[in-house]
């Protein structure tokens, strides 16, 4: 297989802006001098732990320690190759690859194919709608309140009630049948013979973070259709619909800005909430709302800023119930505020819209119902609260509701109010929430502490244990050398050649650091390059990355400005170069003293010229400190 140039592969990382690739799936804020971070995408968290470094093309999480450049980052997000991943990014710069070993450059990775497959299907679908049999398809959307303007702002087509249609017009832009296949666009019944999955239907794009059609919804339209309501597109290697939701390419701006996300049931409901001025909307796409859902919005909402709502939109029958219930479970995981909106007389947001005007809409999300009063309210329904029985039965099961309530400030608000709904005694509502906490408490204590086993390779024989900055000692020298390193991996440029060689020529108390030092060195002529970082790394050894890592990626305690962070890194090179002359003069002292001058005047006249230079290089240090400040 052929590969890419080493130097393109260096071009395309040099141009690329770290940030923009990430920030499509991550809402990055400010996090001191040329540092950005957010909620890691690669574990749940609650406080951001995710660093990027946009001058350095580096992300770095201190959380679960996965770290990496842009093409790492697009590998582990959207499950591509490497090779795909620089692909993708030559696309977006318009750069022209170059491939080793006189291989042929491919016309496309898989990924990009199954991509553009799926881009000239959702053309083909647009393209349709204006035709003479697409106007039921009209009239569906018409009759929903969507004139052809609200048609194209979201995309909408329609796929053509025919057996191939698709599947010629995919030929034709030379993509192959297996290639639509794994697009999830053409299906094959039992006797191997192939069709349009989509036909006689309204289709909706489905569109991932970064804008691009990944797969489709449709809607059947005809009665002689004796297919489901809604079809999608099959799990494929482009769409996975744990992790995709409706509008989010659209609503992710409004979502970051406003901390606020509010998830509907259906397409028409997205559509009619953005119409009506609710940009924030989204929807799943044929699945319940997940952990995986509840990951990319935590991301997306900077969800630990404590400001953020998320309000749930379910339909006022026993499955939106059914929906509600099946979100409050997974409700924890937000940071958030969680709500449930509900319009009156059980109108979707769609026909909320139709019925009653935009203003409805709005005004339906902007007064939710709490979501824990919403889930308590439900719990009671299913009790008779005439009896005493049912009485006491719906307590015990709103009591824990009230346990998990994040915030402990609300619970005695919670227990005011259940003692009003139930009519019972406020002293009797708080002894059964007390209770419900104490048997959560004895549960959790019956998990046994964490346990981590020594990690095996596939051979059998034991990994060497990875080290991170946290491993260093706590001591005033570890942490001058740590700081020193760090501030220097990331602005080698702050300081002079002469600067940069008295820090890497110091001797390093720490084993560990001086080790990283080393690295440096070796790879000093690649150095204030995009490509030297990568080259430290290739150096270190493998248990040491996370440590290095860790040190490239650690927020520096300067100012906001460039002159405050060249002071901060030259003053670090300083104090550590000082240091270092300090101890260099007393081992210098000491074997001034042990030599005799009469017996050895030429060694003892060597070491009192270094004694001299030292001194010197001392006093230029002091009086170049002098002149910073």
């Amino acid at each position: 297989m052929a590969r890419i140039r080493r130097s393109d592969i260096d071009e395309i990382r040099a141009r690329t802006n770290i940030e923009d690739i990430v920030g499509e799936y991550v809402t990055l804020k400010s996090a001191g001098v040329g540092s950005k971070k957010g909620l890691c995408p690669f574990h749940d968290e609650r406080t951001p732990s995710f660093h990027v470094r946009p001058q350095l093309g580096f992300y770095h999480c201190f959380g679960c320690g996965e770290s990496g450049d842009v093409f790492t980052f697009l590998q582990k997000m959207d499950h591509v190759t490497f090779v795909e991943s620089v692909e993708r990014l030559a696309g977006k710069l318009g750069y022209q690859l170059t491939y080793e070993d006189g291989g042929e450059a491919p016309d496309h990775s898989k990924r990009v194919r199954l991509l553009a497959a799926t881009a000239e299907a959702e053309k083909f679908f647009q393209n349709q709608l204006a035709r003479p049999e697409a106007q039921p398809a009209r009239d569906f959307l018409g009759g929903r309140g969507f004139d052809p303007g609200a048609a194209t702002r979201f995309g909408v087509g329609f796929a053509p009630q025919s057996w191939d249609a698709l599947t010629k017009h995919l030929r034709a832009q030379g993509f192959s049948l297996q290639e639509m296949q794994d697009a999830g666009l053409v299906s094959t019944n039992e006797r191997g013979s192939s069709y349009d999955r989509f036909r006689g239907r309204v289709i909706w794009p489905i569109r991932d973070t970064s804008g691009q059609t990944v797969g489709f919804g449709a809607r059947k339209l005809l009665e002689e259709d004796k297919g489901p309501k809604y079809l999608n597109t099959p799990e494929t290697e482009i769409y996975h619909k744990s992790r995709v939701l409706y509008g989010l390419d659209l609503a992710k701006k409004d979502i970051g800005r406003n901390h606020e996300v509010v998830v509907v049931e259906g397409y028409t409901d997205v559509m009619a909430a953005h119409l009506a001025g609710v940009t924030t909307a989204v929807a799943t796409c044929g699945t319940a709302f997940g952990v995986d859902h509840i990951k990319v919005l935590r991301r997306i909402m900077d969800d630990e800023s404590h400001r953020g709502r998320v309000i749930f939109n379910f339909d006022p029958d026993e499955a939106g119930r059914k929906a509600a219930m099946r979100a409050f479970a997974e409700e924890n995981r937000f940071v958030a505020q969680t709500f449930v909106a509900v319009a009156p007389d059980g109108f979707d947001p769609c026909d909320l819209r139709l019925h009653r005007g935009d203003q409805a809409v709005r005004s339906m999300v902007e007064h939710p119902q709490p979501m824990y009063e919403f889930v308590i309210r439900e719990q009671l329904r299913a009790h008779n609260l005439r009896t005493a029985e049912g009485r006491v039965a719906a307590l015990r099961e709103a009591a824990p509701i009230i346990v998990g309530i994040r915030d402990r400030a609300l619970r005695p608000e919670y227990e005011r109010q259940l003692s009003g709904w139930l009519g019972m005694d406020l002293e009797q509502v708080h002894a059964a929430v007390a209770s419900a906490e104490r048997q959560l408490q004895r549960a959790a204590s019956d998990y046994p502490p964490d346990y981590h086993p020594e990690e095996m390779d596939a051979a059998g024989g034991y990994t060497v244990p990875a080290v991170r900055m946290g491993d260093l000692p706590n001591d005033p020298v570890t942490r001058l050398e740590r700081d020193t390193l760090s501030a220097v991996l990331q602005y080698p440029k702050m300081l002079s050649d002469a600067q940069l060689n008295n820090v890497l020529d110091a001797e390093f108390s720490d084993a560990t650091l001086a080790i990283v030092r080393d690295a440096m060195i070796v790879t000093q002529s690649d150095l204030g390059t995009p490509q030297w970082l990568p080259r430290v790394q290739e150096e270190v050894p493998s248990s040491f990355m996370p440590l290095l890592n860790d040190l490239s990626m650690a927020p520096l305690p300067a100012g906001s400005g460039p002159e405050q962070v060249a002071a901060y890194v030259r003053s670090m090179a300083a104090a550590l170069v000082e240091r270092d002359l300090l101890h260099r003069r007393a081992e210098l002292l000491g074997e001034l003293r042990r030599t005799d001058i009469e017996t050895d005047p030429l060694r003892h006249r060597e070491l009192s010229e270094k004694l001299v230079d030292v001194e010197r290089r001392k006093r230029d240090i002091r009086e170049s400190l002098e002149q910073q400040v």
